[in-house]
């Protein structure tokens, strides 16, 4: 049986996670993570409502705040941008500067994108944990099962850890849901090898983990 003095033993596990970009078409939430390198670091990606500025080099009529609207899309001077959600910092400001460049308002633009407030990203974790609720995601690392259920007090005694369940949203609005043997995950911790069952402990905003209760 595992408990919570079990899961405060061990570190987190995570893998590298980035959004799959889509560029000029608008997305309800993140289509999907890609797995990268076994690390805690990701490429930050932009999400609804997110805050930016957006600095147009020796263009002060140009730079402005802005957010990123439920559609996914920034109002920009001069330029209507199509989606951003989905694309890094960097993707979106080589996107702005094409937009300029190519409408000729300028000849060589030089834009610098950066998050002045991040929209908040979080998951919920259910039923057989020691304090139920909703669980912040980190901004620039990843989020595996265990590692919610850890911020959520870890199992309560009568928890399945072998048996946990993350529903996801799917942009179509349909759900996926996986099964997670989170027992099975604490073995594999400090072992050097990385198997393909690893990623579907890997999280995503609005993810929902349930822990059932084992009935014997």
């Amino acid at each position: 049986m595992l408990t919570k003095s079990c899961f405060s033993k061990w570190g987190c596990l995570g893998l590298l996670l980035i959004l799959v970009a889509q560029i000029g078409v608008a997305q309800p939430a993140p289509a999907a993570y890609k797995l990268g390198p076994n690390s805690r670091a990701i490429t930050y990606i932009i999400a609804l409502t997110d805050r930016l500025r957006v600095a147009v080099f020796d263009q002060d009529g140009l730079s402005q705040i802005a957010r990123v609207s439920s559609k996914g899309a920034v109002k920009l001077p001069l330029i209507n941008q199509g989606s951003v959600v989905g694309l890094t910092i960097e993707e979106n400001q080589d996107v702005v500067e094409a937009a300029y460049r190519d409408k000729r308002f300028l000849r060589n633009p030089h834009v610098t994108i950066s998050v002045e407030e991040y929209a908040a990203r979080e998951v919920i974790v259910q039923r057989e944990v020691v304090s139920p609720g909703r669980v912040a995601l980190p901004i620039e690392s990843g989020m595996s099962v265990l590692d919610a259920i850890t911020k959520a007090g870890g199992l309560t005694d009568l928890a399945k850890s072998q048996a946990v369940t993350v529903t996801r949203t799917l942009p179509d609005g349909s759900k996926d849901v996986k099964t997670v043997d989170v027992k099975n995950a604490l073995a594999l911790i400090g072992k050097k090898e990385t198997t393909e069952t690893d990623s579907s402990m890997l999280l995503m905003p609005d993810d929902s983990v349930y822990v059932p209760m084992n009935l014997f």
